[in-house]
């Protein structure tokens, strides 16, 4: 797996919708996916299935795939290690395409939400055919991908990374005598990495910000984080900033919204900073541009008309959480985009684990195809507000 700097082009296209449709030919989906006419009923509310883990793709098997993807698709698909996670495994990114644009995608920040991966393998598919779509989008944006950030909490099938304060502190001496950070996890000693981001990139762990809060910004303490981070401000270095920052989620099963039947299989959401002046000068946030980037994403996936797929709610419009990698990077002037679909490694059964890839495989190159031909830029970002709000269910 090789380093190849790709340079950039000014060419703009106009694209056609049928490279979505190309996407949902579905060769790298997993043989469990779902009939499209409707989600199955297999998740609860109030206990966990036996998800079968092995129907997930763990770290080592990512590495196969990742290393065929470049192998075949001579290139087009370059693979790098960007970083490692506190255990010793891989990060590794995904780079397709040469254009103007850039998205950078980041999968499986929280270890058991797992069926992002699956799903960014199969665009990495699509996107490095000989299919004139691909080679367009190709020429019009850069995408980078992270696929699996937190291997570690994947392997232990958990949500925090696996790192204890001590090893905390081994690294960051001065923090010694600080108190331990408020997103560890003591049940299970690792952290909630989403919460350890900072719009300062150079940010130094000092103890007079610890233990800190969810309203207040992260450390950069883990390695996972870094790791993103490092791979953000080289974007940044080479486009000067990084156009769309997608971050791809699970949520729970159970939440409804005002017009989906008491059932949200997807929610997104442009809105992480409640007040951008109170963390600083950031003069570069922009979120029109990320409702922008989100209505792109819901467009896309109604788009496919009367079918599950559009069943799009807003997660809540009152957070704020600038600690986050979304958060984070909207304030460095990002348009962010929060993808959450529906169930999780415990508690999705394996049959709505395909319905779950296939809708994020179409809202994301819903996104993508907007972002490759500019129409993105153009939609009113008021429409985003009539989105449906995602309710948590009884």
């Amino acid at each position: 797996m090789s380093t190849t700097t790709l340079s950039r082009s000014g060419t703009r296209w106009r694209l056609a919708s049928g490279l979505t449709a190309l996407a949902m030919a579905g060769a790298l989906l997993p043989s469990t996916a779902a009939p499209a006419e409707a989600f199955p009923e297999q998740s609860t509310c109030h206990r966990s299935l036996p998800t079968a883990i092995s129907g997930h793709i763990d770290h080592a098997e990512l590495g196969k795939r990742l290393a065929q993807l470049e192998r075949t698709s001579k290139g087009i698909v370059d693979v790098d290690v960007a970083g490692y996670t506190n255990h010793g495994r891989e990060i590794w990114t995904a780079r397709v395409g040469t254009g103007d644009e850039v998205i950078l995608v980041n999968s499986q920040i929280h270890g058991n939400e797992k069926h992002n991966v699956h799903a960014v393998l199969n665009i990495l598919q699509t996107l490095s055919t000989n299919a004139k779509q691909a080679q367009a989008i190709r020429d019009a944006v850069t995408l980078v991908f992270v696929p699996m950030l937190n291997a570690d909490g994947g392997e232990a099938n958990q949500r925090q990374n696996v790192m204890t304060w001590d090893e905390v502190v081994a690294d960051f001496p001065q923090l010694a005598a600080a108190q331990r950070a408020w997103n560890f996890n003591v049940r299970n000693q690792g952290f909630d990495v989403n919460r350890d981001f900072n719009p300062n990139l150079d940010y130094v762990p000092d103890p007079a910000d610890f233990p800190g809060s969810s309203a207040g910004t992260g450390w950069y303490i883990t390695p996972e984080a870094q790791t993103l981070r490092d791979v953000y401000a080289a974007l940044e270095d080479e486009f000067g900033v990084v156009d769309v920052f997608v971050d791809l989620h699970n949520q729970g099963p159970c939440y409804s919204g005002d017009t989906l039947d008491g059932y949200s299989p997807m929610s997104i959401s442009a809105r992480f900073i409640a007040d951008p002046a109170e963390h600083g000068d950031w003069p570069l946030f922009d979120y029109d541009a990320s409702r922008q980037a989100n209505l792109a994403v819901l467009d896309g996936m109604q788009a496919r008309g009367n079918s599950p797929y559009g069943a799009v709610t807003r997660y809540p419009q009152n957070i704020n959480l600038p600690g986050t990698a979304l958060g984070s990077f909207a304030l460095r002037g990002s348009a962010t985009v929060l993808f959450e679909t529906s169930g999780n490694s415990t508690s999705t059964g394996q049959k709505r684990m395909g319905m779950a890839i296939k809708q994020i495989e179409i809202g994301l190159m819903g996104l993508i195809d907007a972002v490759a031909d500019g129409s993105w830029r153009t939609l009113d970002p008021e429409r985003y507000e009539t989105i449906p709000n995602r309710t948590s269910a009884n």
